[in-house]
């Protein structure tokens, strides 16, 4: 090549290093404030765009399709002042790149989730984000920071500058009143584990009576489910009667947030109600680094928070309000993840409880995690096939119309965070039954992107959190003894994320039992949507709003049939 032509080459390639980059996608360069902090951080750096102004993008990333956009990066080490790009090598939900983004208007947000470092009893140093009591809410978590969103005309070929100059305040102490406390222990199997002070919590309902009847012992319902900052489903008082009714979109009810009140004000007067049976209810608080809770059971990546709720909380709270403190006297009922708690633990601990009531619970059957085989199927993604690619629905209504896919649901938790830690549904079930991976973080079932499927992981799951495969393994070794007549699941055949699959395979099992038989109760509400609970008379809208009292007459009657003779069945029934 002669000279002069290498000289054209260089200056042609040093032309177009000069152009736009309109084949790239816009460039976002995001500093953070040095009057937020002076210490360099570690976390998620999550990018919002969004067309619709009706609320700050952070709260309109969602699974359906009016969600908007959404791209994540890892920071470690970022120092304020120093600005950091986020390009069109970003992840993101639902476009994968910025480069696919449409020039046009839109509201921009940034938000760094901010991670802390983990120094574990086993040796390994994790980056975290601790909850800071929201309950693990990547969009509200104190001390997180974010800018306010600004309106940006975005180019193919622009850049975009923000600040992060915005910090999410902390979180007042719910106040105790006569009947709500809220307690919190230290746990020390639990901060021995994490090598830092854990905290469990629960906001425990008084019985009517409690200061007048000092010599009552009562029995205990846990409702297990999702975080609570307070006791939900309770009022003191009638509705606000300047209250301005709300639309629920998915009931399809105006002024539902006037019914939620009128129902929680009904619960209040049956409590106080002559005759109406006295008992302890208590909602667990357990939020993980990964999720705003734990699943309730023993795991590899989260720690004994079985042991450490069973033998240390349970008889925390029964020592200070009065418990009768034995197993025939403890009851476990939730929803969806309360749901696969209560069972999961009913299995995993079952002298120590007298019964379970486990409505629409997750996945308990992993021949049906949702849509997914995951013993045989290869891809978590689309159906096997050799030659097209059919979506896994992800989540359905009651006429079985799909609102998002598996693969669309898995992408919106990467961008959110990796190696699990998106706080985000299907992230906590890898955290809670996957062994610990090869980088000290939760081993990953299938590629988060491609959707395979590890086997290996698989087989971990089934041998240590398939609730099915365990019944039918450990029946006829002593557990069916132990459960039987205990185990109660309810489940909407139109479950939104077709839970009902893996309640088909339990209940299979479970009807075909005869050494001895399960004697307990699977039911199905039909057409019923997620979260059915074994109400046939009301609509989900209401039956959703009585856990705390429906399964009553069911456990007084199990009760009087397993308590030991002498036990008290009267002090608190007054």
């Amino acid at each position: 090549m002669k000279q002069s032509q290498l000289w054209v080459i260089i200056w042609i390639l040093v032309i177009y290093s000069c152009q736009p980059r309109g084949g790239q996608g816009p460039l976002f360069e995001i500093t953070l404030s040095e009057t937020l902090i002076d210490q360099a951080q570690d976390g998620r750096l999550i990018l919002m765009l969004s067309t619709n102004d009706a609320s700050e993008p952070r709260f309109q990333i969602s699974d359906g399709p009016e969600s908007q956009l959404a791209f994540g990066i890892d920071v470690e080490n970022w120092e304020p002042g120093k600005p950091i790009m986020i390009d069109a090598e970003a992840f993101g939900y639902p476009i994968r790149s910025l480069k696919d983004v449409p020039e046009g208007t839109y509201q921009v947000q940034a938000l760094l989730n901010r991670y802390e470092t983990f120094y574990l009893k086993d040796g390994r140093v994790l980056k975290l984000p601790p909850d800071k009591g929201e309950g693990q809410q990547w969009n509200r978590k104190p001390g997180n920071f974010y800018n306010v969103p600004a309106t940006v005309n975005i180019q193919k070929a622009g850049k975009v500058r923000i600040t992060l100059d915005q910090e999410i305040p902390a979180i007042p102490d719910p106040v105790d009143t006569k009947y709500i406390k809220h307690v919190k222990m230290k746990s020390e199997m639990l901060s021995d584990w994490w090598g830092r002070d854990v905290y469990l919590g629960a906001n425990v309902l008084l019985p009517h009576g409690f200061e007048e009847h000092t010599e009552a012992r009562y029995p205990l319902m846990i409702f297990h489910g999702h975080f609570p900052y307070t006791f939900g489903g309770w009022r003191e008082s009638p509705p606000d009667p300047n209250l301005e009714p709300d639309y629920s979109a998915r009931f399809g009810i105006e002024g539902y947030n006037i019914l939620q009140q009128q129902e929680a004000y009904d619960q209040y007067q049956q409590w106080i109600s002559p005759d109406f049976p006295r008992y302890l209810v208590i909602e667990i608080q357990h939020p993980t680094p990964y999720y705003d809770d734990s699943y309730a059971v023993n795991s590899a990546n989260q720690g004994p928070y079985g042991d450490a709720i069973t033998y240390e909380l349970i008889p925390y709270i029964e020592e200070m309000f009065r418990g009768i403190g034995e197993g025939w006297s403890r009851f476990l009922y939730g929803g969806s993840t309360g749901g696969w708690e209560s069972l999961a633990v009913m299995i995993k601990y079952p002298d120590e409880y007298g019964a379970c009531f486990a409505a629409c619970p997750d996945p308990i059957d992993f021949q049906a995690y949702t849509v997914v085989d995951i013993y045989q199927d290869k891809n978590a993604y689309y159906l096997d096939s050799p030659w097209k690619n059919t979506p896994r629905p992800g989540k359905r209504d009651y006429l079985g119309h799909v609102s998002a896919n598996l693969e669309e649901m898995n992408h919106r938790e990467l961008v959110l965070g990796t190696k699990g830690r998106s706080g985000q549904q299907w992230d906590i079930w890898e955290a809670t039954y996957s062994p610990v991976g090869e980088d000290g973080y939760p081993a990953r079932l299938w590629d988060k992107v491609t959707g395979d499927i590890n086997p290996e992981v698989a087989a971990y799951w089934r041998e240590n959190y398939d609730l099915g495969h365990i019944l039918r393994r450990d029946w006829e070794k002593g557990l069916g003894e132990k459960l039987k007549g205990k185990i109660h699941i309810y489940c909407g055949d139109m479950d939104n994320y077709y839970l009902n699959n893996a309640v088909y395979l339990v209940e299979e099992f479970l009807e075909s039992t005869t050494n001895p038989y399960y004697a307990g109760e699977v039911d199905y509400g039909d057409r019923a949507e997620h979260c059915w609970n074994g109400d046939h008379e009301h609509p989900l809208y209401i039956s959703r709003l009585r856990y705390n009292t429906f399964y009553l007459p069911k456990i007084l009657d199990i009760m009087k049939r397993d308590a030991p003779r002498g036990a008290d069945l009267s002090s608190w029934m007054y």
